[in-house]
């Protein structure tokens, strides 16, 4: 999954949800089950979350809701092949980064 999302240094829950076409709810859900979600979050409680956090939102969500894996299953995958996810993860994402580059080439013509 392509997002569209501009250069910040934090992004806000809902924006980030809005990006992933989910809930903020799934997100909060997510950020509990996985480790590797570490958002932060000021004085009223807001997450903040940063570009690494985005990222690997991304993988989470192409292992779930793109690859059909369990949470169970997502988790034991990202401790046990996280560079080998992660090679594979970020080819395909560039992939489909091009993809949408082509795609607005192709409708400005």
């Amino acid at each position: 999954m392509h997002i569209e999302l501009p250069e910040k240094r934090y992004y806000g829950i809902g924006e980030v949800a809005k990006a992933f076409g989910v809930n903020t709810s799934l997100i909060r859900f997510w950020e509990k089950e996985f480790d590797v979600l570490q958002p932060k979050k000021n004085a009223k409680g807001n997450r903040k979350f940063t570009p690494q956090d985005v990222k690997n939102l991304q993988l989470i969500y192409h292992l779930v809701k793109e690859r059909g894996f369990t949470l169970e299953g997502a988790k034991t995958h990202l401790k046990e092949e996280k560079q080998k996810s992660l090679s594979t993860f970020d080819i395909i994402s560039k992939l489909e980064g091009i993809k949408a580059e082509l795609i607005k080439i192709k409708n400005q013509l």
